[in-house]
């Protein structure tokens, strides 16, 4: 078990390495703007995000039924590894053009922009959470 900060902290971490995947799949898309039939593809984090933070803040929503294990010989049961990961999806209603390409640059760019500001806040929110946790170590270390 590693040293932990606070719990939101590891939270924080995994929504910045989300969007880092998608500020990857949106350069992608940019880059792949004259390629024909290409299909404009983005990211889903939000569900994996919250199944990571119930985990965290032991926070169970009491919809999933659990496996009874009546005896010694049954299986433990195996948590799905998969609810954690993003799921990578191409963008519907989206025009596509003549040569079958869906992806549009203003959509993009807004994407990219809504996309730098998310990954800023949380830039930002890590900031202060590790200065907060530095400040009560120097507290500490003076008495």
């Amino acid at each position: 078990m590693g040293f932990t900060i606070s719990k939101s902290y590891d939270l924080m971490a995994e929504g910045l390495n989300a969007r880092s995947l998608r500020q990857k799949l949106i350069a992608g898309n940019i880059a792949n703007i004259d390629t024909p039939f290409y299909k404009a593809r983005d990211v889903a984090f939000e569900e994996a995000l919250a199944h990571k933070a119930e985990k965290i803040f032991k926070k169970e929503k009491g919809r999933k039924l659990s496996l009874a294990i009546t005896d010694k010989a049954h299986l433990k049961p195996v948590e799905d590894l998969f609810s954690e990961r993003p799921t990578l999806f191409f963008r519907d209603g989206h025009m596509g053009r003549n040569d079958g390409n869906t992806v549009d640059l203003d959509i993009e760019t807004t994407e990219m922009s809504k996309n730098a500001v998310m990954f800023s806040a949380l830039t930002a929110a890590l900031k202060k959470d590790s200065a907060l946790f530095k400040y009560v170590i120097d507290s500490s270390a003076k008495v």
